[in-house]
């Protein structure tokens, strides 16, 4: 095993794990307020391709430097299958935002960590102690008391046109979070094996391979001022899965998964630094309740 991968190994802890996740998460939440920003002028399709063009430009100036080593046939297929899950999330869980109100997409999107407990158990064999579990159904409770606050205030202009559309998006935010949720396991099977520079950069050509062919049918081009956020995404984006993919090394992924539930904490806190957007009580509620799982999840 090579030296850089045994000390990561032997210095990671759960707890410190846990804060890594949180601070992944957290980069890519930035990332996704900026991408909201560019929704307005942009197809998702090119979006998300210049996103992961970006992240590969820099994961291969990364890997020239550090020379992980070519990746086995082990390592290709099962990072290829993350980079296919990576690219069924995106456009699945998109499709549910533009049939749904917002927070009936966001309560379903974060069923997510109960599947990557499901998952862990199921495929990695890790076993799921009741704390866990305990953890996850308060922070999904911390969830929904956020998204029930928001209910009748943020969402009252929208309307759903027809049930059948309805359901439609109900199903793909649930296939996004089955394939999010099986993604971040597949990350965990190969976080213990191969270097986390590997697994990142994988991560990023295959997506911006898959999506070449639907950005250049939705192209337009960008503009001078707009180049800098596009960066800034593709940056965000490889910063988060690298510190990610080290959380998930360094401990299961049925304990970080609570640690998903902090996404809505960091869009609260993003939403008022950048909007103004003042927290009520329901999102103050929510947002021990979610914090209060990940502590407990965190013990030993």
């Amino acid at each position: 095993m090579p030296a850089a991968k045994m000390s990561l190994s032997a210095a990671a802890s759960p707890g410190r794990a846990m804060l890594q996740a949180a601070l992944g998460i957290g980069l890519l939440s930035l990332m996704d307020a900026t991408i909201k920003g560019l929704a307005a002028r942009y197809s998702v399709p090119e979006i998300a391709f210049v996103r992961y063009l970006v992240g590969s430009v820099l994961m291969v100036a990364l890997i020239a430097v550090q020379r992980p080593g070519w990746p086995s046939w082990e390592t290709w297929r099962t990072n290829g299958l993350r980079a296919l899950l990576v690219v069924a999330t995106a456009l699945t869980f998109f499709t549910g935002l533009g049939r749904l109100p917002l927070a009936e997409a966001l309560a379903l999107s974060f069923l997510s960590p109960i599947f990557i407990a499901l998952f862990a158990a199921l495929l990695l064999r890790e076993s799921v102690r009741p704390q866990v579990w305990a953890a996850l159904l308060l922070g999904l409770a911390g969830v929904l008391v956020v998204v029930g606050g928001q209910i009748g205030t943020g969402i009252s202009g929208e309307e759903i046109s027809g049930e059948a559309e309805r359901l439609w998006g109900i199903a793909a935010v649930l296939v996004s979070a089955l394939t999010y949720a099986l993604s971040m396991v597949l990350l965990r099977a190969r976080a213990r094996h191969d270097p986390v520079v590997t697994i990142v950069a994988i991560q990023n050509l295959g997506p911006a391979a898959m999506l070449a062919a639907p950005a250049a049918y939705t192209w337009v081009p960008v503009t001078g001022p707009d180049w800098l956020p596009f960066v800034l995404v593709g940056t965000l984006g490889v910063a988060g899965h690298l510190v990610l993919s080290r959380a998930y090394a360094g401990a299961e992924a049925a304990r970080l998964a609570v640690m998903e539930y902090t996404a809505l904490i960091w869009a609260v806190a993003l939403g008022f630094l950048a909007f103004g957007e003042v927290p009520g009580l329901a999102t103050a509620a929510g947002t021990g309740l979610i914090l209060a799982g990940s502590a407990l999840a965190a013990r030993r």
